[in-house]
């Protein structure tokens, strides 16, 4: 029975109001992280002693806080499970606030690179607050706030890059860190404040023993592996042109950096674009079904890539990201909303903490490989990679749709 003040998920108007307000929580938080992201190489570059460590530092300052989320990411969700994901949302708020004020004073290289660890370690925001909205949501609307979620994400990276920006032509980057701390901080009232509490959902009784047996191993199926790895895999080809890609574009197009910084953007915005109309197709189909048609948006990746590493057109190359960003508004949210149907309420912590970690793991990995091979094998390379990752990301999918479907369709969701 649900106290005075807590969320009841019958109520569709006071569902819609929280679900909009953990849209700009998401934003305003992410932007907060963004406003630093891309001008930690410039303040590395005046604290490094030499440039072996300003080489290691420039990678470590963004790698770092992914490896502390995939360390922590599914311990921080099974103790969401427990006692509420409202209570891991002020958890990881509060690390965010911390890190970022004491990464204002950070002095040295290596004092930024364990506060950027820890960073992650302590927040993790994204999967308690996809866990909430998964309490509070009709399951069969949840690709539907997984794409809103990923929505409000990008488009707080987007102004969060641009104020950071601002704010470092009119004064420091001291005074980017206290700006995000001051705005996480609020971010943390917000959610102590105005989103209600919601009781940490119950196993059904009749799956009392077989929960005591499987506890810690409920998310080890065929299906949730299969599916993790799909979405490892899209994010890893996603992620392999991050590094090269401002000299590939410079280079390959011979253009200014307002056109690579438009090229860049693209893809944001078709992912903003197209991310909740694409929900809105997937949610009513059935999981063999959804799998049939993200495998033919998944090709039309790969092509999309192919085209990439073929073109000398800047305009045709800026055409292909922005619909390389409509294609991934289907990819991720929609996945993502699968895995989430084969758990039970009680469960949804764990589980995305699992997908958050999987995800940060294959970034990691995409990174590091698009890396490697603009040194190794060149940059004109770099497209032809990534299109033969999409295709690799089928593989999964074919076996998916072949031997697991009907037991992954035969899964029942459980009621809000």
């Amino acid at each position: 029975m649900r106290g005075p003040g807590q969320a009841n998920p019958g109520d569709a108007r006071q569902t819609a109001r929280l679900v909009r307000l953990l849209f700009v929580l998401q934003c305003i938080s992410m932007g907060a992280m963004e406003m630093s992201g891309p001008f930690w190489p410039i303040h590395l570059r005046a604290m490094s002693s030499s440039d072996a460590v300003f080489g290691f530092a420039g990678i470590a300052v963004y790698v770092g806080p992914m490896l502390g989320i995939v360390l922590t990411s599914a311990f921080w969700g099974r103790i969401g499970d427990r006692y509420g994901h409202k209570p891991m949302m002020l958890r990881a708020l509060a690390g965010l606030c911390l890190t970022q004020l004491a990464l204002a004073w950070a002095q040295d290289v290596w004092t930024v690179l364990v506060l950027r660890f820890l960073q992650g370690a302590c927040a993790g925001y994204i999967a308690p607050a996809q866990a909430y909205g998964v309490s509070i949501e009709n399951p069969l609307r949840r690709g539907r706030l997984f794409a809103f979620l990923q929505v409000s994400t990008n488009v707080g990276s987007l102004m969060g890059a641009v104020v950071g920006g601002l704010i470092l032509d009119l004064a420091t980057f001291f005074w980017i860190n206290i700006v995000a701390a001051a705005l996480c901080a609020s971010c943390a009232a917000a959610v102590a404040l105005c989103l209600p509490a919601v009781p940490p959902a119950a196993a059904p009784a009749s799956d009392a023993k077989a929960t005591r047996a499987a506890r810690g191993k409920d998310w080890c199926t065929p299906q949730v592996l299969m599916l993790l790895g799909t979405i490892g895999l899209l994010q890893m080809s996603r992620m392999i042109p991050q590094t090269p890609f401002s000299l590939y574009v410079s280079s390959v197009f011979d253009v200014r950096n307002w056109v690579v910084g438009l090229c860049y953007g693209s893809l944001a915005l078709g992912f903003i674009v197209s991310a909740a109309p694409w929900a809105r197709y997937f949610e009513r189909r059935q999981p063999d079904d959804t799998l049939r048609r993200m495998g033919v948006v998944v090709a039309a990746c790969a092509a999309l890539m192919t085209l990439a590493a073929c073109t000398r057109s800047i305009a045709v190359f800026v055409a292909v990201y922005f619909l390389w960003g409509l294609l991934l508004g289907a990819t991720t949210p929609v996945l993502t909303a699968l895995i989430s149907r084969t758990a039970g309420n009680a469960r949804q912590g764990h589980l995305l903490g699992m997908t958050q970690s999987v995800s940060q793991i294959s970034s990691i990995a995409g990174i590091s490989l698009g890396g490697w091979l603009s040194q190794a094998a060149g940059l004109q390379y770099t497209y032809v990679l990534v299109a033969a990752a999409y295709l690799m990301a089928l593989l999964p999918m074919l076996v998916l749709q072949r031997r697991c479907g009907p037991l992954l369709a035969g899964r029942p969701v459980d009621p809000a």
